[in-house]
Order: C-alpha cells, then sequence, then structure tokens
C-alpha cells in the first residue's frame, strides 16, 4: 500500500470520487444569483414606510456539546435518554481533524460497538469503517397493500407459521451446514440476484482473500437474528401494511469487520495516535479507501436485494395460506438503508456521510422509523433539516444493553407487554422486549423538525429471528 497523505483541518482539498449509487445524493444548496449592476435611478420623495419588525429566530430544537480541540456535537435528545458512554464516544469522534462542521446525534442514539448508534459524521477525505458499522447496508423496507383489518382472520398463528416457513430466521449450528437461518438450495430468485451480484463479491474477494472466506449466496433473502424482524401491521387507515429489517448479512459482517480491522492496522504502521483506536480511517487516495468504497457500495446492495427477496416471499407465503383475499402488494413501498456511507453535499461541500444508526431524510425523502416489538412505527418524509446534514432516527434506541434487558425483565413481562400481537413470547426474545427500547413516542416528538409523519403502524404479528 502506498504511503497515505493523512488527513488534517488543512490538507483535503481534492475532488472527491466516491459515488454510492443506492442512497439519493443530497441536492445541491441554492446558489443566490449575481445581483444586476446597478441603473441609477431619479431620486424621487417617498413617504415614510412603518419599519416591520424582524421575525424571530425559530427556537433551536437540538442541544449542542462543545469540544475542546474539536467540532461541536448536536444532539435531536430532549426528553430521551442520552447516556454518558454515548456522549463520549462522540466527543472523541468530534476531535478527528477532517470532521466536518460538526457531528449529529439522532434521539435514538446509544453507545455502540466500535462507534455510537445513532450518529451521523460528514468527513473531508477520509472514511471511518467503524461508523457505518458491520451490518453494513442494514435498513427497512415496507408496503402497503390493499387489505384492511376486517380481511385478516381472527386468529394470526397460521400467517405467522406461513412466514417463518417462506424466509429462513435465526441461527443454529453455530451458522454451519445445518443452519435454519440460510438456505439449502436457494430458490431460483434467489439464486439469478446472487449470479447478478456474484462477479462484484469476486472482484472484492480476488483483493482480499479473507472476505471470501464464509456463506454469503445461501444467506441472501434471509432475516438474521437479534433486533431483525418481519412484521404486519395496520396503519391509520387500517390497511394492512408488510414491513421488515434487515441488512447485508454474514457476508456484511465479514466486509465491515476486515476493513474496521484494516484500518486499524493502517493507523499503527503510519504511527497516527487516535483518541480511539475504534476511530481508525482510511484516507482518500489510498488503495484501501478505494477498495472499502467498493466493497461498501456492493454490501449495501446486497443488503436491498435482501430485503426485496425477502417481501417478496412474505407476499407469496401469505397469498399461498389461501386465508386472505386476492390483494395488491404495490401500493406504496419505501426501502431505506440505515447503517451506510454515501456522498453528499452538505454546507456548500462535497463530503463522504456515515450514518450509524440513522436515516437519509431530505426534502421528501420517504423513511421508515420503527418502534420495538409492541410499538408504533412511522413512515416519514424528510424535511431537509441542514444541521442533521438531512438525516432522522432508525428506531426507537436501545434503553439498555440486551444483558441489562435480560436482567430486568421476565418471560411474563415480555407477554404482558406484547399483548394481542402475534409474535414469540419465550426467554430468547426477553432482551427484545418493548421496555428495552426508548419510548418512541418521545424519540418522533424530538425529531419533529426532521421529519414529518406519513402514516402511523401498529403492529399485530411479528416474526423475530
Amino acid at each position: 500500500m502506498a504511503s497515505p497523505r493523512l488527513p488534517s483541518s488543512s490538507l483535503i482539498a481534492t475532488e472527491p470520487t466516491l459515488t454510492i449509487s443506492l442512497e439519493p445524493t443530497a441536492a445541491a444548496e441554492p446558489v443566490a444569483a449575481e445581483p444586476a449592476a446597478a441603473q441609477p435611478v431619479a431620486a424621487q420623495p417617498v413617504a415614510a414606510q412603518p419599519v416591520a419588525a424582524e421575525p424571530a429566530a425559530a427556537p433551536r430544537t437540538y442541544d449542542v456539546m462543545h469540544v475542546p480541540g474539536g467540532v461541536p456535537v448536536k444532539s435531536w435528545t430532549r426528553g430521551v435518554p442520552f447516556e454518558e458512554s454515548a456522549r463520549e464516544q462522540l466527543r472523541r469522534v468530534a476531535t478527528l481533524p477532517f470532521i466536518h462542521r460538526h457531528v449529529a446525534a439522532m434521539p435514538d442514539v446509544h453507545h455502540g460497538m466500535g462507534a455510537t448508534v445513532g450518529s451521523v459524521i460528514a468527513t473531508r477525505g477520509a472514511v471511518i469503517p467503524a461508523a457505518v458499522g458491520v451490518d453494513i447496508g442494514c435498513g427497512m423496507i415496507a408496503a402497503r397493500t390493499s387489505m384492511t383489518a376486517s380481511q385478516l382472520p381472527d386468529g394470526l398463528a397460521a400467517l405467522r407459521s406461513a412466514i417463518e416457513a417462506a424466509v429462513p430466521h435465526g441461527r443454529t449450528d453455530h451458522g454451519g451446514a445445518n443452519d435454519r437461518g440460510a438456505w439449502r438450495n436457494p430458490p431460483t430468485a434467489h439464486a439469478e440476484a446472487w449470479a447478478a451480484l456474484a462477479p462484484g463479491y469476486q472482484a472484492i474477494a480476488d483483493k482480499h482473500a479473507k472476505i471470501g472466506r464464509g456463506v454469503q449466496a445461501t444467506q441472501l433473502g434471509t432475516l438474521g437474528t437479534g433486533n431483525h424482524f418481519i412484521e404486519l401491521c395496520l396503519d391509520e387507515a387500517q390497511q394492512v401494511w408488510v414491513m421488515l429489517h434487515s441488512g447485508s448479512r454474514g457476508v456484511g459482517n465479514r466486509i465491515g469487520s476486515y476493513f474496521i480491522e484494516l484500518a486499524k492496522r493502517d493507523m499503527r504502521r503510519w504511527f497516527v495516535n487516535l483518541p480511539d483506536q475504534d476511530l481508525a480511517y482510511l484516507p482518500e487516495g489510498t488503495d484501501h479507501f478505494t477498495d472499502y468504497v467498493a466493497a461498501v457500495s456492493w454490501a449495501q446492495r446486497y443488503a436491498s436485494t435482501n430485503r426485496e427477496l425477502m417481501l417478496r416471499s412474505v407476499m407469496m407465503a401469505l397469498r399461498a395460506t389461501g386465508l386472505l383475499p386476492e390483494f395488491d402488494a404495490s401500493l406504496e413501498a419505501v426501502n431505506c438503508h440505515h447503517n451506510y456511507v454515501s456522498r453528499e453535499k452538505h454546507f456548500g461541500e462535497s463530503v463522504i456521510v456515515t450514518r450509524k444508526g440513522a436515516v437519509r431524510a431530505g426534502v421528501g425523502d420517504l423513511g421508515i422509523i420503527p418502534g420495538s416489538m409492541g410499538a408504533k412505527s412511522y413512515i416519514v418524509r424528510g424535511k431537509g433539516n441542514v444541521d442533521s446534514f438531512s438525516s432522522c432516527s432508525h428506531g426507537a434506541g436501545r434503553a439498555m444493553s440486551r444483558t441489562e434487558a435480560k436482567r430486568r425483565f421476565t418471560v411474563a413481562d415480555h407477554v404482558a407487554a406484547t399483548a394481542g400481537i402475534e409474535c414469540r413470547k419465550d426467554a430468547d426474545v426477553v432482551d427484545e422486549t418493548p421496555a428495552a427500547y426508548k419510548s418512541i413516542d418521545h424519540v418522533m416528538a424530538a425529531q419533529a423538525d426532521l421529519v414529518d409523519i406519513v402514516h402511523t403502524l401498529r403492529q399485530v404479528l411479528c416474526v423475530k429471528g
């Protein structure tokens, strides 16, 4: 690898070349027209006019944390918990010399592995792989159907079983040959989708062999574990939606983990001291930067395809039950990432934006903000708030760790919290119980200037890994 030009506050001048096709590029900021040259005008007597009072500035809806030696951190966290460990992570990010303007924290912000979940970081001339994370391209897809609540059967257990049979989920056999969360023989549509993705993957693996070791094709169109889910929801008009949450599965994890470690190794090689080794970065103009951009772009395509295939499988499974009327599944659809990187223009400069647990919310952008099991979820439209780098939260955000949730809550607590919802109610999902997350109502109130609510959804069925 060639010796990199390590970014500093005065060094980032090269025009960036990163292009990510999955997310819309931020619209260029309007440029005021040059005023026309003044023309001489004969003076005319003018009657005095009352002077209108200056309009009051809109109240600021975010808090600012000033960081000695760094840029500010702007957080949309009023009325929601904001743990000190997450604040400290953000302060460390803010001291890096290539951060653009400030760091933005969404209302679902919480401490994360490597970098803060719910953070939006704009950089000049470098990218921080941990600021994207290891579930590259993780995100949401939702589709409104023509069905209404009255057309659903009284009991939803059979529909849940059909979805669980149609979409591999969870993880067994340590992810080995008998893993129930992967396909033994991928369906034709999935095999064709992988065939389109395979050349890009092979190009990455040819340069970085470690990424090529592990499953890829057999996990395409599968859900995964943790907070990934498939849901049937009802909106405010009692219309039925299908919504799901997943990402780039094991292959995305390998790509993210590999480049995070590669960046750390490069920092050690070039004697770069960091406030936190997890903030190791790849300078633009280096081979590793170029390779990471290619790999993360590919993983984002994999993740988006993964969600589309699962949505198709769910619709087919629902139709095959014979319990539902014929329905149209294409009335309205949204597919958005919330762990990704893109090139955008903010405050007049072309910058690299990493969103880890945040959704792009440019003017008119549609996004999905899910609540926890048993809570409301939202289809939203972005307002293009410039201070948030046109972003919003990706969900409610955890209020505590999984370990703490399992210590604090019982199966009985979870059963009570998910009453009326067809879902798992066993010890293995207690860490996903609603009380383990922040209040989605408070989260939405804290970001009222970031998005408008288009639809409010409530879950009636949930499949978890």
